[in-house]
């Protein structure tokens, strides 16, 4: 079952084609740690089922790859669970974040994304933004004192949420690895960004790295904004919740401390548990839709959106 709606998929080729020209010198496709004498392009994919459960026993049969509409052969399938991770954080502290429990709830997912992490062997880079993006931390393994990275973080300035996803995806690529993702903590405000939402997701999925989105905020937030989301048409604006999907990635909300841990458990045994599926890539440069599907239609499949085929003459 594919997860996005049909309107959701025509926004995002009709967004990426339009993209193209203007991302395409910025977002090449990433050495692969798949082994062949061709171009290939890694795919992560989560399958969950209908209650939100993982679902981890799956074989390559199982799957079907659409490149451009067309199926495509699988010639590479992993599901090896022990793979170290590699996560970009990447913590929002605009001035916006000032406003209630916001920060507070957002160095308690850091602290929490690294508890949950393999101390010393899973590798994590930490990086701020306002209008500008800053590392606080290069790419390293995990250690306790990440947690208190954030200390001398005062929100302040203007928010260029999406130039900052799209600045780290580029960052991470330099590091490459099976299994790797972003993991944005903001208040879900953008007030100075250059690039949209179909924008970044092209730079990610480019790179086949899902974006996993925690919006800070009070309980009467989410309550406004799933209003929002029930009323909106299918022509309406792409934000977080297309950029995270489109990815494979997922938004998440949270209110109180309490939810810190779930959350980070959360993206944490998404990351461990991704198919690592790879493809033959289309020998014509230009942006290529992706469509992963499995044969059980009651299961859910999140996958990237796409990738930026090369001129492999």
């Amino acid at each position: 079952m594919f997860v996005r709606n049909a309107g959701s998929v025509l926004v995002l080729v009709s967004a990426l084609s339009a993209v193209w020209t203007s991302v395409s010198a910025r977002a090449q496709e990433p050495s692969v740690t798949f082994k062949s004498s061709v171009e290939l392009v890694p795919i992560s994919a989560v399958v969950r089922d209908g209650h939100g459960r993982l679902v981890t026993s799956l074989r390559a049969s199982d799957f079907q790859i659409l490149d451009k509409g067309e199926p495509r052969r699988i010639v590479d399938f992993q599901i090896d669970g022990t793979t170290p991770v590699t996560v970009a954080v990447l913590v929002d502290v605009s001035g916006s974040m000032r406003v209630g429990p916001k920060q507070a709830l957002a160095r308690e997912v850091v602290s929490r994304l690294t508890a949950s992490l393999d101390e010393g062997r899973d590798q994590v880079g930490l990086f701020t933004f306002d209008v500008t993006l800053r590392q606080k931390r290069p790419f390293a393994p995990v250690t306790p004192s990440l947690e208190h990275a954030l200390d001398d973080e005062s929100p302040f300035g203007t928010t260029s949420l999406y130039d900052a996803i799209a600045e780290t995806a580029r960052q991470l690529q330099q590091h490459p690895s099976a299994r790797r993702g972003i993991v944005v903590i903001t208040d879900g405000l953008d007030t100075s960004s250059a690039l949209t939402p179909p924008e970044v997701s092209a730079v990610a999925s480019a790179i086949d790295v899902p974006v996993y989105v925690v919006v800070t905020g009070q309980p009467i937030d989410q309550t406004q904004h799933e209003s929002r989301e029930a009323a909106r048409t299918s022509d309406a604006q792409a934000d977080l919740r297309e950029l995270s999907l489109w990815t494979g990635g997922d938004l998440l909300w949270l209110t109180t401390q309490a939810d810190a841990m779930l959350r980070a458990r959360q993206i944490v045994t998404s990351l461990r548990h991704q198919y690592l599926i790879a493809i033959e890539s289309a020998a014509q440069p230009e942006w290529r839709p992706l469509e992963v599907r499995v044969r059980d239609r009651h299961l859910t499949v999140r996958a990237r959106s796409g990738y930026f085929s090369r001129d492999q003459r």
